[in-house]
């Protein structure tokens, strides 16, 4: 996948250059076609999803549609690194391109560049820790 833009993803924004050439071989891309589901809100969740093109739209059970991911967003993050349910189903809004990091492929980057992984995972952190905040003001 020479020539992609890895930097423009927030988890990735942080990796050296050097690191950059494994972690494109790692990645997983998949082309989808409108209304292609990528992962359904109940599986196993076992990996990161970054948007290279066009667009995702996030639809739960509990809160119907959620609105939609565009290039260089991504989610879940959180399962590189802990078992869990995915907490939503993400279709296709349009011919879409996606790139997965699956938990097996981060456990590599981790083994073969610890520190490329570790700025990963603090990417998500930081990620979260926003969300979360903003989750509080609007309780306040």
């Amino acid at each position: 996948m020479t020539g992609l833009d890895l930097k423009k993803f927030t988890p990735f924004a942080e990796i050296m250059d050097a690191e950059t050439a494994l972690l494109e071989e790692l990645l997983e891309r998949r082309e989808l076609v409108e209304g292609e589901v990528v992962v359904t809100e109940g599986d196993e969740a076992d990996g990161l999803v970054l948007v290279e093109g066009g667009s995702l739209r996030m639809t739960s059970e509990r809160t119907s549609d959620l609105g939609d991911l565009g290039p260089g967003s991504h989610m879940g993050g959180l399962s590189l690194g802990s078992l869990g349910r995915r907490e939503v189903t993400l279709t296709a809004a349009e011919p879409t391109t996606v790139l997965l990091l699956t938990r097996s492929a981060f456990m590599r980057l981790s083994e073969d560049a610890p520190r490329a992984a570790t700025r990963v995972l603090e990417a998500v952190l930081r990620d979260l820790g926003a969300i979360l905040r903003a989750g509080l003001d609007d309780l306040v």
